[in-house]
């Protein structure tokens, strides 16, 4: 699937922000979360030591940051591939020291053999090796650097990558996979491994790869990325019984008892492929699977760690996979999707966000610290803007006398993936081009073609500014909105759906013909509220909506209950400021 956005280029071009009008509604904006996320990655970077912290235990009385075996390839992967990101969704400059710092250690992993080695650490248990769950992580992340400000040295990394991910796959008549979750300087730990074909949790090893090496097949053309693509979807698919014919995630041990994260981002992986290549029949596979997994998951987004004893703790990693899952259902002609992606974003996403951290008690010094593995200092102010690591239903903590209990509250691959996830959501409010432009998600943000200001969850409006001349213009509304109260006025001037110019489309959207450059559409719903009861690994919770949006859950959180209550219905307040329009687009 193809991405497209752009932001602040240090090479050279200037972005630019447009007010919208000089007010717009005091609502949700992607690129403001995105920016503040920002300072989590900041605040995750040890400045004395060479990999960044990996997680922080916010529960504990002070809290602490700690590192980790995922320090290496994996944190300084997902945190560059953030970085560049959320500039690009900002336009702001401030983290470009952060972005550097992280791209260099990212670069220095590197063995000779092509691979991304960690490092031994004192004080942890991990010996250097090249595991393949990092691996996924660096590719994303030099694609994305490669897409934002291609240069021979990030090429040649990445191409010297993927061939090394090729060359050391197993490679039978009829599957290519790998045989252990770690790679050494020696080779594979056990030949016998490769003898007795045994192939540890394919999903989390050969799976989830196919989506950064699909992109950076998109981005240059490497054929040996997509070759890879193409047999580990054959090993999922056909050999791996990852995937049971129900559509259900295979909950056996050996499986990591039907993991999440690894199955959805599986999933992702492989709708992104199928969409690629055109083969239907693998879209559907993906949305057999997909609408399981909804099922196991909350309406708002919370979704189990795994079938196992990790079952009561959500991963924001598994959110971000979901959505873009979702998101590649709907451009494949899925459209209800687009549904479940806005619920995503409005709720659990953005309510998974650490924005307020009074409760989280730090030490003022860094007297306690201990040298490149613990750090109490000021822990909750630097990891602000943070998604939870592993969440309850309605609390950033999830610290429950069941499975595992309280493990840690943030984890640095959460932080990357919940970037990625604001970025997959602001990137495809509006899709398309001049001749027909879509506005898919009833979110704000500014465009070169028009710029979107959303009212919810105040009041049922969205406002659509043109900026240049377009054929048509389509705009989704929500399944609840109530068609036949909709209305929609052009300039102030009120047109009926079956006016000359503003109608319904066959795709179910509202659609207005030939809307002209500095022309406002507005169009306005019924907003209603209702209640739904949810289920979250065996616990029951009582759910109030409005529109999109959860007002409340019930029973709250006890440390940082997430969903305390929407502002009251009615007009929605407005401030002054400006979207941010990157100068041009770049072929995510």
């Amino acid at each position: 699937m193809s991405e497209l956005a752009t932001g602040y280029r240090p090479h050279g071009e200037r972005a630019r922000a447009r007010a919208l009008p000089d007010e717009v509604p005091d609502t949700l904006v992607l690129e403001e979360r995105a920016e503040l996320a920002m300072n989590a990655v900041a605040g995750l970077l040890d400045p004395g030591w060479e990999a960044p912290f990996f997680s922080a235990n916010l529960a504990a009385r002070p809290a602490y940051l700690r590192h980790g075996d995922w320090d290496y390839g994996s944190s300084h992967g997902r945190l560059t591939d953030a970085c560049i990101l959320a500039r690009h969704m900002s336009g702001t400059a401030r983290y470009l020291d952060v972005e550097h710092r992280l791209k260099r250690g990212l670069l220095g992993y590197f063995g000779e053999d092509g691979l991304s080695y960690r490092r031994r650490n004192p004080r942890g248990h991990w010996e250097p090796n090249a595991n393949l769950i990092d691996q996924r992580a660096v590719i994303l992340a030099l694609t994305t650097w490669f897409l934002d400000e291609p240069s021979d040295e990030v090429r040649s990394a990445a191409d010297r990558h993927v061939a090394a991910l090729r060359r050391i796959a197993v490679k039978e008549r009829d599957v290519w996979y790998y045989p252990a979750s770690e790679y050494t300087a020696r080779g594979w730990p056990s030949a016998n491994a490769v003898q007795l074909h045994l192939a540890p949790d394919p999903a989390s090893f050969c799976g989830r790869l196919i989506m950064p090496l699909l992109r950076y097949h998109q981005a240059t053309g490497n054929e040996d990325a997509l070759e890879l693509c193409l047999w580990f979807a054959r090993l999922i698919v056909d050999k791996s019984g990852v995937f049971q014919p129900d559509g259900s995630f295979n909950n056996a041990l050996a499986y990591r008892s039907g993991h999440f994260h690894t199955r959805l981002g599986t999933l992702d992986g492989l709708a992104r492929l199928a969409l690629h290549v055109g083969d239907h029949s693998l879209t559907e596979f993906v949305r057999h699977s997909f609408d399981w997994a909804l099922n196991h998951a909350t309406r708002f987004g919370w979704t189990p760690g795994d079938l196992g004893e990790q079952r009561f703790e959500h991963e924001t990693c598994s959110l971000v996979d979901l959505i873009g899952i979702a998101t590649t259902l709907a451009r494949a002609g899925h459209q209800r999707y687009w549904g479940t992606v806005e619920r995503f974003v409005r709720n659990h996403l953005c309510q998974s966000q650490l924005m307020e951290v009074s409760w989280v008690e730090s030490a003022h010094d860094t007297s306690s610290d201990v040298e490149g593995w613990l750090s109490y200092f000021n822990v909750g102010e630097r990891v602000r803007g943070a998604f939870a690591g592993y969440g309850a239903p309605n609390d950033y903590v999830s610290d429950v006398p069941l499975g595992r209990g309280h493990t840690s509250d943030v984890q640095a691959c959460c932080v990357g993936s919940g970037v990625r996830g604001l970025f997959t959501c602001w990137n495809n409010i509006v899709s398309g081009d001049a001749q027909l432009l879509h506005v898919n998600l009833l979110l704000s943000r500014g465009g070169h073609l028009v710029d979107v200001s959303s009212y919810l969850p105040f009041s049922g409006q969205l406002d659509v500014h043109v900026r240049q001349d377009l054929k048509e213009l389509h705009v989704r509304l929500p399944e609840w909105a109530g068609y036949a109260a909709v209305r929609a006025s052009i300039d102030d001037e009120d047109r009926s759906a079956t006016s000359d110019r503003v109608g319904w489309a066959a795709d179910g959207c509202l659609a207005v013909v030939a809307p002209l450059r500095e022309e406002r559409v507005s169009v306005r719903f019924p907003l209603p509220e209702h209640e739904t009861l949810e289920e979250a690994a065996g616990q029951r919770f009582v759910v109030q909506w409005r529109g999109d949006n959860v007002a409340t859950i019930s029973p709250p959180g006890r440390y940082r209950p997430m969903y305390c209550g929407l502002p009251v219905a009615g007009p929605a307040p407005l401030r002054t400021r400006r979207y941010h329009v990157p100068e041009k687009e770049l072929p995510w």
